[in-house]
């Protein structure tokens, strides 16, 4: 096969941001784009957008919030929508499916609101859901990868001032150990394989704080995770500005990683 690069990018709106993600696919040409709150129905989704781009795509949505869509070179095999554990299936924050024996799970998970509410329950609940999902499913011996706005930023490098931060829905010892359980399935981080100790390095810019993307007061809950298999041959993964810096972006930016595959 030889090298397989995906990218993740939470777009806040797929038809807001086409002028962003076609223009980046032709550039960079991944072989897989996964992104997360499209925010369109299936049948309002922009699919001669991708296919005009020489890309095939696969889709989850609803009106206004969450969705879910994978972008491919080649066309996707034994696709699953929703978590299929007979809970609630939320097939418009979970897509997975396999590309040339590489099987991607793109998720949204839930931001979870307030730590006094059902949703952060609900969030903590999720990632247990999602450890049971990948155990039903695939074996950590799979050539997996796991990625998508997970809504963690795990270590205290991933956001840009973890003393006042701490406690955020995101960023909450409650939320990391539910992470790492998750993870613990057998999956690693790819970025902080390459980029072990480097703080500063974000992917999420809230459009609330004035010029927070200048300032680097930013968040890293977009991640890429993926199983030994393919950890194993890991070439890189890169935050990618350049669509934060566009016009009318979205409030996060594009993770992408390259893996060399035999």
């Amino acid at each position: 096969m030889g090298s397989f690069t995906i990218a993740t990018y939470n777009v806040n709106s797929i038809r807001s941001r086409l002028h962003i993600v076609i223009p980046w696919l032709k550039k960079n040409a991944p072989d897989v784009l996964c992104m997360q709150e499209t925010k369109a129905e299936d049948d309002r989704f922009p699919v001669s957008a991708f296919e005009d781009s020489g890309y095939h795509v696969i889709f989850s949505g609803t009106k206004k919030y969450n969705g879910v869509a994978i972008a491919s070179r080649v066309k996707a095999e034994q696709v699953i929508q929703g978590l299929s554990d007979g809970g609630q299936a939320d097939q418009d924050r979970l897509i997975a499916a396999a590309f040339s024996g590489v099987v991607v799970v793109n998720s949204y998970v839930p931001q979870g609101r307030d730590r006094e509410t059902e949703y952060f329950r609900y969030k903590l609940a999720w990632f247990k859901r999602l450890e049971d999902f990948f155990r039903r499913h695939w074996s950590p011996q799979t050539p997996l990868v796991w990625c998508g706005d997970l809504n963690v930023a795990p270590e205290d490098i991933d956001v840009h001032d973890p003393k006042r931060l701490l406690g955020h829905v995101c960023f909450t010892p409650e939320v990391t150990e539910a992470f790492y359980k998750t993870a613990s399935w057998g999956l690693k981080d790819i970025f902080r394989l390459h980029h072990p100790k480097e703080p500063g390095q974000y992917t999420f810019f809230d459009y609330r704080v004035p010029n927070a993307l200048k300032r680097g007061l930013g968040w890293r809950i977009d991640h890429i995770l993926a199983t030994e298999p393919l950890a194993a041959v890991s070439l890189s993964c890169e935050i990618d500005l350049q669509p934060r810096t566009s016009e009318k972006p979205s409030d996060h930016t594009v993770l992408w990683a390259k893996f060399d595959i035999k």
